[in-house]
């Protein structure tokens, strides 16, 4: 049996791809195809008997329904959670189909307009924290 000290960086991104890999039950993308980067997810509040279904829901799950309190984009959830956008994409679909969570564009990409300078560098900043 090897000692933890002898761990090398491959085993470090092996026990990465477990932890995704057991975060997302196996799965390699989202039923919902409408998520974009920059999509923005809120939480919802449960009524009081689903509140006890909150203790069902994994940390990740719980770690975005605090984030997502004011709303957040899919980067920033991402970022904020230090795991590839895909998995917080798979995360984030949990949670809008358990009623827990909404998703929206952006509301310069709703309402048709060009997009904001500004949002393209928020966008761009919590890309780069990933």
């Amino acid at each position: 049996m090897r000692h933890w000290a002898d761990a090398t960086e491959s085993d470090d991104a092996d026990d990465q791809s477990v932890r995704l890999y057991t975060i997302t039950q196996g799965r390699t993308a989202p039923v919902r195809d409408d998520l974009t980067l920059i999509t923005l997810v809120s939480t919802v509040e449960p009524e009081p008997p689903a509140r006890a279904a909150s203790r069902s829901l994994q940390p990740e799950h719980r770690a975005i329904l605090r984030q997502c309190r004011a709303p957040a984009a899919v980067a920033e959830v991402a970022a904020g959670l230090d795991v590839p956008v895909s998995v917080a994409k798979i995360l984030i679909d949990d949670l809008v189909a358990l009623g827990r969570a909404t998703t929206r564009p952006p509301l310069a990409v709703a309402a048709g307009s060009t997009l904001d300078m500004n949002l393209l560098r928020a966008v761009r900043d919590g890309l780069r924290r990933l």
